[in-house]
């Protein structure tokens, strides 16, 4: 009886230290990221390119009519 008793309180008091507590995982805060959108200039750019591409399409036309 003594054993039983004995090997009772051993895995009692063993298993309150190993449940003392638990896991917690650790918590990380990401620093927002800032995401570059296209700038006010390429509103301008793009039709300024097609106007160009306008420009020269026409160009090229008028002189080879000959």
């Amino acid at each position: 009886m003594k054993k039983i008793a004995t090997l009772a309180l051993v895995l009692g008091l063993t298993a309150s230290s190993a449940l003392a507590g638990g896991y917690v995982a650790p918590v990380v805060e990401a620093e927002p990221v800032m995401v570059a959108g296209p700038s006010s200039n390429m509103g301008l750019l793009i039709p300024a390119i097609l106007l160009i591409a306008l420009i020269a399409a026409a160009a090229s036309d008028s002189s080879s009519s000959d």
